[in-house]
C-alpha cells in the first residue's frame, strides 16, 4: 500500500495529522527521558553530598545541646510548616498585606505560581480556584493580542525591509503608485502574497528576550544581591512561567528606592512573559516544520520498501476514488490527481486516498474556527504555507491571520 507521510510498518494506516501527533509525542518522551538523565547525574551527587553534612550537623548539634533526636525532628517539622506559611529567620516583607498580597495575585494570573505565598484558609482556597480560573483566561487573552500585535510590527518591518531590497536589486520601481502595481501584479512579482521567514520572526524575537532578561538580570544582581547567572536563570524560570520559587525577586522588608524597583520588576516581567510566550509559539512552528520534514523522510524511506516488494493487483472500488478525487480545498487537503502515476487501475486503493475524507474534515473545522477566531472568512484564493507560517487554531492561528492581514500592499 501507498502511505502518506507516515511509515506503516505493522502499526496499521495512520494519517498525516496522528503520525505527526504520535512523532511529537514520542519524541517528548525521548526529551523527558534525556533531560531526567542529565539533571540526575549533574544534582545527585550534590544532593547526596548535601545529606551528608545535614546528618552530620543534626548529630554533632542533638550532642552538643543534649537534645532528644525526636524532639529535635518535631520541633524542625514545626519550623516547615511556619516556613511554608511565610516565616523565615531573616526579616522579610509581610506576604499577605495589600503589596503582598498584589504579588501574589500577579503570579497567579500569569501562570508562574512562585509557590512561595499561598493561601492557608479554605475561603482563600476556594477564591483561588475561581479566580484563578478567570484570571488566567484573561491573561492568555491578553498574550495571545500581544502575540498579535507584534506579529503585524514585526511583518510590516520586516515587509518594508524586502520592499527596499527589491528595490535595490532593481526589481521594483521606485515609484510604488497604482498603476505600477498593476504591471509588477501582471509580471507576478507581487509582494501581496509575502510573509516574513518564521526563522527571521523567531531571530527577533529570540534577540528581544534576551536583551530584556540582560537588563533584567543586570537590576536583579545589584539590587538582590545575586549572581549575574542565578539572576539569568530566575528571569527563564520567571519569564517562562516555570516558577520553581527557589529564587523570588522583592521579597526582603526594604530596598533603596523601593517603589522604583517594584515598578521595574513588575515591567521585566511583564514583558519577558509576553516575548516568551510569542516567542515559544514561533518555536513550535519550527518544530512542526522539522515534524513534517520527519514524516516526509518517513514516507520516503516507506515508499523505498514498498517498491522492493511485489505488488498485489485488486479491483479498487470505484466509488470511494471518485469521492476523494473530487475533494478540494483551502486548507492542509492536498488532493492527488488522476496523472500522478503512482497508483494503478489495478491496484488497491491507497491509504492515503481512503483516509482523505477525513483529513478533509478535520481541515474544514480548522478553517471554520480560523475563521471564527479572524471574524470573518478568508479569501478563497490565501495560502497557509508561506515561508513556514501554517494555519492552526490558537495562538498559531492568530500568528497566521494576522500575517496574511499585513501582506496585503497599502
Amino acid at each position: 500500500m501507498a502511505c502518506r507521510g507516515v511509515c506503516c510498518c505493522g502499526f496499521g494506516p495512520v494519517n498525516e495529522d496522528n503520525a505527526r501527533f504520535m512523532m511529537l509525542m514520542l519524541l517528548i518522551i525521548l526529551y523527558l527521558l534525556c533531560g531526567a538523565a542529565v539533571f540526575s547525574a549533574l544534582e545527585h551527587p550534590k544532593e547526596k553530598q548535601a545529606k551528608e553534612r545535614w546528618a552530620q550537623r543534626f548529630e554533632l548539634f542533638s550532642q552538643r545541646h543534649n537534645l532528644n533526636k525526636s524532639e529535635l525532628e518535631k520541633f524542625l517539622r514545626h519550623y516547615e510548616e511556619a516556613n511554608m506559611a511565610g516565616i523565615r529567620v531573616d526579616s522579610l516583607r509581610p506576604r499577605w498585606d495589600f503589596t503582598g498580597a498584589f504579588y501574589f495575585v500577579g503570579t497567579v494570573v500569569s501562570t508562574i505560581g512562585f509557590g512561595m505565598t499561598t493561601p492557608a484558609t479554605v475561603g482563600g482556597k476556594i477564591f483561588l480556584i475561581f479566580y484563578g480560573l478567570i484570571g488566567c483566561a484573561a491573561t492568555i487573552l491578553f498574550f495571545n493580542l500581544f502575540l498579535e500585535r507584534i506579529i503585524t510590527v514585526l511583518a510590516v518591518v520586516l515587509k518594508s525591509c524586502h520592499k527596499v531590497q527589491r528595490r535595490r536589486k532593481g526589481v521594483l520601481p521606485h515609484d510604488s503608485r497604482q498603476d505600477s502595481s498593476n504591471v509588477i501584479l501582471n509580471r507576478g512579482d507581487s509582494l501581496a502574497g509575502w510573509k516574513p521567514s518564521v526563522y527571521c520572526v523567531m531571530l527577533i524575537l529570540c534577540l528581544a528576550a534576551i536583551i530584556i532578561s540582560c537588563c533584567a538580570s543586570a537590576m536583579y544582581s545589584s539590587i538582590e544581591g545575586w549572581s549575574y547567572m542565578d539572576s539569568l536563570y530566575f528571569c527563564f524560570v520567571a519569564f517562562s512561567t516555570i516558577g520553581f520559587g527557589d529564587m523570588v525577586s522583592s521579597q526582603r522588608a526594604s530596598y533603596e528606592n523601593q517603589p522604583l524597583y517594584r515598578i521595574g520588576n513588575f515591567f521585566f516581567i511583564l514583558m519577558g512573559v509576553c516575548c516568551i510566550y510569542s516567542l515559544f509559539n514561533v518555536i513550535s512552528i519550527v518544530i512542526k516544520q522539522v515534524l513534517n520534514w520527519l514524516l516526509k523522510k518517513l514516507e520516503i524511506t516507506c515508499r523505498h520498501s514498498r517498491s522492493l516488494r511485489p505488488r498485489r493487483n485488486a479491483v479498487m472500488p470505484g466509488h470511494l476514488r471518485t469521492r476523494v478525487r473530487n475533494i478540494s480545498i483551502d486548507t492542509d487537503a492536498v488532493i492527488e490527481s488522476e496523472t500522478d502515476g503512482r497508483r494503478m487501475s489495478g491496484e488497491m486503493i491507497s491509504i492515503r486516498d481512503f483516509l482523505a475524507a477525513d483529513k478533509v474534515n478535520l481541515a474544514i473545522m480548522q478553517k471554520q474556527l480560523s475563521e471564527t477566531a479572524n471574524g470573518h472568512p478568508r479569501p478563497c484564493g490565501s495560502t497557509n504555507r508561506q515561508n513556514g507560517f501554517s494555519g492552526g487554531v490558537g495562538a498559531l492561528g492568530i500568528m497566521n491571520n494576522r500575517l496574511a492581514e499585513t501582506t496585503v500592499d497599502r
